[in-house]
């Protein structure tokens, strides 16, 4: 808003300079862009990674299967490090080797985390695998997907805000030293005396 009545209050001012008036369009092209481009750049991004995660969800609900697994042995010692798209820690608290049998029928046996908390031999749990039975992490979530391109949006959209304040910022400090370089060749053409040549000193 300073700079529309920047804009407005110089127009006619006598003792307007041309950078004042170029600081006020610079501000105020900035002030529009983060408006009004901002928003349709995060919109745009939000749309893309959403159409990407969902058919990201899709293609993993159609390769990933949930099979049950049994419990042959619980493993002493910490779980290994979990995969950021498998089970969430919540539903990890057990390290056990376990029997299952894959979508295509072949018997499997391997060392899986259980999502039980005292898990004994012959205790049945669900376990996700590929088609072959390996096992793999639970199909991203529909929810999960939706809220990290929302995010996604939301951060290109402040993203590109910044971008377009920053470019604000440095065509002002460029148009400050040029200004200030201008005063100092003012003054070095003033003389010495700086301006008090005939002032009677």
């Amino acid at each position: 808003m300073r700079a529309i009545g920047g804009i407005w209050r110089w127009r006619h001012n006598p003792l307007r300079r041309t950078t004042d008036l170029v600081e006020a369009w610079v501000a105020l092209t900035a002030l529009l862009l983060i408006l009004f481009v901002a928003p349709v750049v995060g919109s745009l991004v939000g749309a893309v990674a959403q159409d990407t995660l969902q058919h990201t969800v899709r293609d993993q609900r159609l390769a990933r299967h949930r099979v049950p697994a049994t419990v042959v042995r619980e493993l002493e010692g910490s779980p290994p490090e979990a995969d950021p798209e498998s089970v969430p820690w919540r539903d990890s608290r057990a390290r056990v080797v376990a029997d299952w049998t894959a979508p295509d029928g072949t018997p499997h046996r391997g060392t899986v985390l259980a999502g039980l908390e005292s898990p004994h031999r012959g205790e049945h749990f669900p376990l996700w695998t590929d088609t072959h039975g390996r096992p793999v992490g639970r199909p991203l979530d529909p929810a999960a997907a939706t809220t990290h391109a929302v995010l996604a949006g939301f951060g290109a959209a402040l993203l590109t805000a910044g971008v377009v304040e920053g470019l604000r910022r440095h065509a002002v400090r460029h148009m400050v030293r040029r200004r200030y370089a201008r005063w100092d060749q003012a003054w070095d053409r003033a003389g010495p005396d700086r301006g008090r040549t005939g002032a009677g000193s």
